[in-house]
């Protein structure tokens, strides 16, 4: 089987001094290696194949046989790692929490420990019958966050 962590050092070499960072890597017990990396305005698939290049030079198919996958995180995917999250902010995401409450909003803050999103609720205001929708910051920890990606607009 192949080894993980070479891999990765592989990649980490590749995207030395480059925006790009890693997202996800994966190899199956057959081999089959999944590279996951992600860039603030985009992963554009000739650095794609570059890096699937890179890796293919620096690893011997007459040691052992492989399959090797390059591609981005992909638009719309759950986050996997804080860089997204801090790539994000200002930008309307959607965030799933472990209690299962789904909140789309704004994302204000992120880092290791907890997410500042603002979202749209109803809420009770003094001198009025009705609910009405108000701006409402959640900060909530990332142990309470399931997952959350960005949410597209099509409007």
């Amino acid at each position: 089987m192949i080894d993980k962590a070479r891999v990765q050092t592989l990649v980490e070499q590749w995207l030395e001094g480059k925006d790009y960072f890693l997202t996800d890597l994966t190899i199956t017990p057959d081999d089959c290696i999944t590279v996951e990396i992600d860039h603030a305005d985009g992963v554009w698939i000739e650095d794609c194949v570059q890096l699937s290049r890179f890796i293919e030079e620096h690893l011997s198919r007459d040691e052992e046989d492989y399959e090797l996958e390059v591609g981005s995180a992909g638009l719309g995917q759950p986050f996997k790692v804080l860089r997204q999250w801090t790539n994000h902010i200002g930008k309307q995401v959607e965030i799933l929490t472990t209690d299962g409450r789904k909140l789309k909003g704004i994302l204000q803050q992120a880092d290791e420990q907890h997410i500042v999103v603002t979202t749209r609720q109803k809420m009770q205001v003094e001198g009025k019958k009705r609910p009405v929708m108000q701006d409402v910051e959640v900060d909530l920890l990332m142990s309470e966050v399931k997952s959350g990606r960005y949410l597209i607009d099509f409007k």
